[in-house]
């Protein structure tokens, strides 16, 4: 793939965090194109530098060597052509579910009259509109999530950063996340860069698996998956589904792992 084509690119990307005694490496090296369009998992065991990853992309955390490049261009700071979601939803409490959604909106100064039918679009994609004048509060964590990602889209970004963001989630909400996010990015076809420490999520969202090692993170193998889209929970339980896991799972070298 050539650099031009990509919407993501990471050459060499080194990440070290100032300590008392000396400086702690938690990225080394990685190297990453991601295509447009493409759906791209970051998979790892904890600590070994997907957020640290994601936060340098963000523009909220500053390499210590290495290029990052989203669409051709450094990244030196947050930019309005890249939508973040977290582990938490972190919606404001006192706000509505699409006063959440407008949030960004706000931050960057937008007028709200051209963003509101936007954000009612987006509660509309992630099955909330009825929603929309709930606080979280009166949400379920799930619910929570999906406003997260509407407000994630509402700056119409070419490049989607997802954190974990089904982590905090029991597993039946978390495999209705998977297949709600599925959903959504077959009807925007976003640039996603997806990280999660699951082995089984990876495999059902991904179109390419990126292995990182423990820390320092560095690029143990990347994965290719030709599973065919739409996919369900029945895929969990092929035999293609198996062999793509069980070959995840063989690279940390402990069976069952990182689930």
């Amino acid at each position: 793939m050539s650099t031009a084509a990509a919407a993501i690119s990471l050459r060499r990307l080194t990440v070290d965090y100032r300590t008392d005694d000396a400086p702690l490496r938690a990225v080394d090296e990685v190297s990453l194109e991601v295509k447009p369009g493409e759906f791209v998992a970051v998979l790892g065991p904890s600590g070994c530098g997907k957020s640290t990853i994601l936060r340098v992309l963000a523009g909220l955390l500053r390499a210590s060597g290495g290029s990052v490049e989203i669409g051709g261009e450094p990244v030196r700071q947050p930019r309005r052509d890249v939508g973040m979601v977290f582990q938490d939803a972190t919606l404001l409490p006192w706000l509505t579910a699409i006063e959440n959604v407008l949030l960004p909106g706000r931050v960057m100064k937008l007028d709200p009259a051209s963003y509101h039918p936007r954000a009612t679009a987006l509660l509309e994609l992630v099955g909330l509109r009825k929603f929309a004048a709930h606080y979280p509060g009166q949400l379920s964590g799930g619910m929570r999530q999906r406003v997260g990602i509407a407000r994630g889209l509402l700056h119409d970004p070419t490049v989607l950063l997802m954190d974990e963001p089904f982590g905090a989630l029991d597993a039946m909400t978390r495999e209705q996340m998977n297949l709600e996010l599925q959903r959504i990015w077959s009807a925007n076809r976003k640039t996603v860069l997806f990280i999660t420490h699951s082995v089984p999520e990876a495999v059902f969202l991904a179109d390419r698996i990126v292995v990182l090692s423990a820390r320092p993170g560095r690029v143990i193998e990347i994965v290719e998956n030709r599973l065919a889209r739409p996919r369900s929970m029945a895929d969990v339980a092929t035999p293609g589904f198996a062999a793509i896991a069980g070959r995840l799972r063989g690279l940390f070298g402990v069976p069952g792992a990182l689930d």
